[in-house]
């Protein structure tokens, strides 16, 4: 099994920037795609960043593209979250998940499956992040 600790949650004020770091327990972290997710209060869980690691492309949301960047270390096997004009809808709790790439479409792809959550394997803790205005 693989072990995802997710960490660099904070409170920040709107217009601000945070970066949110994901470390696995792997020795072959450039086989895996790892996706950033968040869920804030009384809302459904949302991709919000994807990368697969053994190629380094990437996807986003709608809502992020243009403010939040995700990048990987492999030499690390820790992905990277920077999260720049924060606005207080980004509020939430934001959790990384990894899946095999073999089993997974690409970035761009995996963000048309419905319900993509369930493509994961293995979760971080989660970590907050709080957006004041």
């Amino acid at each position: 099994d693989v072990q995802l600790q997710a960490s660099g949650g904070g409170l920040v004020q709107a217009g601000g920037s945070l970066r949110l770091s994901c470390a696995a327990s792997t020795t072959t972290f450039d086989h895996y795609t790892i996706t950033w997710f968040r869920q804030a209060p009384g809302k459904e869980r949302e991709g919000v960043a994807c990368i697969r690691c053994g190629d380094h492309s990437t996807y986003y949301a709608d809502s992020v593209k243009g403010r939040f960047t995700i990048s990987s270390d492999n030499t690390q096997a820790t992905v990277y979250l920077q999260m720049d004009s924060l606005k207080p809808e980004d509020t939430a709790v934001y959790y990384c998940a990894a899946a095999e790439s073999i089993s997974l479409p690409t970035p761009r792809l995996l963000f048309k499956v419905p319900n993509r959550a369930r493509s994961f394997d293995y979760w971080g803790q989660g970590t907050l992040v709080t957006v004041s205005s």
